[in-house]
């Protein structure tokens, strides 16, 4: 548990640790001390509002069993179309029947099959019925409301009651119950409150709806929610929420990624039959990553999602490309229907309930637009090999959607040049914590002229299934570029967002927020982001970085592996450090160098295992807010032991001695938070004293950390 200052309020022993080491500040220059001067007065760019965001898709069930808190899985008993997977019939007490799918008993044109029960013995204490086993587990909590809800109709002779329950797996222990009186030969929908007692919590349950006399009855979207954030009738769980929350992301983008395309036309993400009545709702198999999508985290909640957390939504619209079987569209009839979705895409986001997609966006239940700036045409277009393909795509999106918004700023998944993309989508997947801080200064010397840049998916891949603290050393040293750089970078979000960690839940490996039926974490890196996010200024000023120490690396070779960037002189921009050296713009039509995405979409690496190279072990920038004065020097000591640091502050009339210290540290890069220990690595905050316009400060070993220094 953390304190709202970000202090645990039991110390782990590596926070214990940061607090002795960090405490160190004096105004003598060890020798060896690393040099920093800060041109406090002066303003090299200024950090782009938006830079820290949030990128989300479904992947290691990030809704369906994951963020989206119905708790029932296959609820419309569409994941299989012969087996009614994750239900099981009960029989209790000696009390009999039958369980199957029946497609004589249609629910609607998106359900084709209901779920029957038959039941041909129950009387006195025997029950019979069907239970779900949810995803992992039905989280039962102590002292909590549920709503369930379910469609039923009854056969012949049957009206019921029902019994509706949470229940242990072994049948010993409801934890909660209800009833319902009668049901008729109609499809109608019933809905009951689950209120469980003071046991628990536990995911060794399930729910069961269960009949105490013979009969037939029919079921369809069958539903239980737990209490979500805001209170959302059909919203989003509330603990995984709360850890974005704490983040204060600017954006989100949805719907990814791989799940926005899908393997095929038909598997992509249909925007169109995500909204209105989720029991109207048919879902899709996400063939990206194998497994079904309910689509209850469909375009509105999306944006609800946005409005719960104060983010702007940048939106991605399906640009007739997907991922199989050469699946494509570029001629101008047959890729106007999908222009003409991404324009009533954007209606439904943006319009009035004066136009056709306002008024369904009003019927949903939300009569107010959305704010709009960006959209993306397309994921990772880079992997489209036809060429020109992206070229003709994206000039028709873009002058569709220019000609009716031309307030919008489009965002191009690669390279473009027949259209002036405001913005270009980079990601890069670094598989080593010294090859994402090689290239932590790639953007110091890139060209400003042309497009700015969204960092769309990056992350270092070291940790199952969550990051370890080295991957968030090069996370933070990679955060210190892009910030450094943010007059260039206009957002940035880090991939995948989430995992669900029970056996068989994670598709990626490494991904930001780890969770399982009942409990969530925070990762080493997602601290890291959350401190990047919480602690800078809306100025970048000027620093320079002398006497950096340095570490060996070999990098590797292969397909897929290092690629170094091209051979440029380090302009050393904002203080970056003059080794290693910097990547330039790629060519035009190729994806950026050493960023491979998803499934290794990135260039072939040399064939001979390239030269060992000298990467930095300490990374810096600075900012400063124009209106307090405060100015945030953020510092990454990747190396095994202490390291001083003299700072120096130019432009400056006065210094307040005392400032604060946010730091993250850890006794080696391998410790990381988990499901079982969830805050061994977290920021811990201090307070510093001795500071001034010429200090010393000792950061500790394997550390990140953000100086407040309060200056006039």
């Amino acid at each position: 548990m953390l304190t709202k200052a970000g202090i645990p309020r039991v110390l782990p022993l590596a926070a214990l640790c940061v607090l002795l080491v960090a405490s160190t500040v004096s105004h003598a220059q060890p020798a060896n001390a690393v040099e920093i001067q800060i041109k406090a007065d002066q303003v090299a760019s200024h950090v782009s509002p938006l830079l820290y965001g949030l990128m989300t898709e479904e992947i290691n069930y990030s809704y369906d069993g994951g963020l989206y808190a119905e708790l029932v899985r296959n609820r419309n008993f569409k994941e299989d179309a012969k087996d009614a997977v994750h239900w099981q019939l009960v029989q209790e007490h000696g009390g009999t029947g039958l369980m199957s799918l029946d497609t004589s008993q249609p629910f609607n044109e998106a359900i084709p099959a209901s779920l029957k029960l038959t039941v041909t013995q129950a009387s006195g204490d025997q029950r019979v019925g069907v239970a779900n086993d949810g995803f992992w587990g039905i989280p039962a909590r102590p002292n909590t409301s549920y709503h369930a809800s379910f469609y039923a109709k009854a056969g012949t002779g049957f009206a019921g009651p029902l019994t509706v329950a949470i229940v242990s797996n072994d049948g010993t222990t409801a934890h909660a119950s209800a009833q319902v009186a009668h049901v008729t030969q109609d499809w109608k929908k019933y809905e009951v409150t689950l209120t469980t007692g003071k046991a628990g919590p536990s995911a060794d349950t399930r729910l069961v709806i269960s009949a105490g006399t013979a009969g037939t009855v029919w079921f369809n979207m069958v539903s239980l929610f737990p209490p979500t954030f805001n209170n959302r009738p059909t919203g989003n769980r509330k603990d995984i929420m709360q850890l974005l929350a704490d983040m204060k992301p600017a954006f989100l983008r949805f719907p990814g990624g791989n799940y926005l395309e899908g393997n095929t036309v038909g598997t992509r993400f249909d925007w169109k039959k995500t909204i209105g009545d989720i029991s109207q709702r048919p879902g899709h198999m996400d063939d990206a990553w194998r497994y079904w999508s309910s689509d209850g985290m469909g375009l509105l909640e999306f944006l609800e999602w946005c409005e719960d957390l104060h983010m702007q939504p940048v939106l991605g619209v399906y640009a007739g490309y997907s991922l199989r079987n050469g699946a494509r569209f570029t001629s101008f009839p047959e890729l106007q229907p999908f222009v003409k979705e991404a324009l009533d895409e954007i209606e439904y986001v943006t319009g009035d309930a004066s136009t056709t997609w306002g008024a369904q966006r009003a019927k949903d239940g939300h009569p107010a637009p959305f704010p709009l700036e960006y959209v993306e045409i397309g994921n990772e277009d880079n992997a489209d090999r036809q060429v020109g393909s992206y070229e003709t795509r994206f000039a028709q999106f873009f002058d569709a959607i220019k000609a009716k918004y031309p307030q919008l700023k489009l965002i191009a998944t690669t390279e473009v040049t027949t259209r002036a993309a405001d913005v270009i989508d980079e990601h890069y997947y670094r598989r080593s914590e010294e090859e994402m801080e090689f290239h932590a200064n790639d953007y110091d010397t890139r060209r400003r002229t042309g497009q700015r840049v969204f960092v769309g998916e990056w992350a270092t891949r070291v940790g199952d299934p969550t990051p370890t603290l080295g991957a968030a050393l090069g996370d933070a040293a990679w955060m210190t570029g892009m910030e450094r750089n943010s007059d260039l970078i206009v957002m940035a979000s880090y991939a995948p967002l989430f995992v669900n960690v029970n056996k068989g839940g994670m598709q990626w490996v490494t991904d930001l927020i780890g969770y399982d039926t009942l409990t969530s974490y925070g990762s080493p890196s997602y601290y890291a982001q959350k401190m990047f996010s919480l602690y800078h200024g809306d100025d970048v000023v000027p620093m320079t970085a002398s006497g950096v120490p340095t570490k060996e690396w070999q990098p590797p070779a292969g397909r897929g592996g290092f690629v170094p960037p091209p051979q440029q002189a380090a302009a050393g921009r904002g203080g970056a450090p003059q080794a290693p050296p910097t990547q330039g713009p790629p060519p035009q039509g190729q994806p950026p160098q050493g960023g491979a995405g998803r499934g290794g979409r990135g260039p072939a690496g040399p064939q001979q295992p390239p030269m060992p190279i000298q990467v930095p072990l300490m990374f810096f920038d600075a900012t400063r807010d124009s209106k307090t004065g405060t100015i945030y020097v953020k510092v990454v000591n990747r190396a095994a032991t202490p390291q001083s640091v003299h700072i120096t502050l130019s432009g400056v009339t006065a210094v307040e001695p005392s400032g604060q210290a946010v730091t993250m540290s850890g006794s080696g890069p391998t410790d990381t938070n988990s499901i079982t220990d969830p805050v061994r690595i977290v920021p811990v905050t201090t307070k510093v004293d001795g500071l001034s316009a010429n200090f010393t400060r000792t950061f500790p070993p394997y550390s990140i950390s953000v100086l407040e220094v309060k200056a006039k």
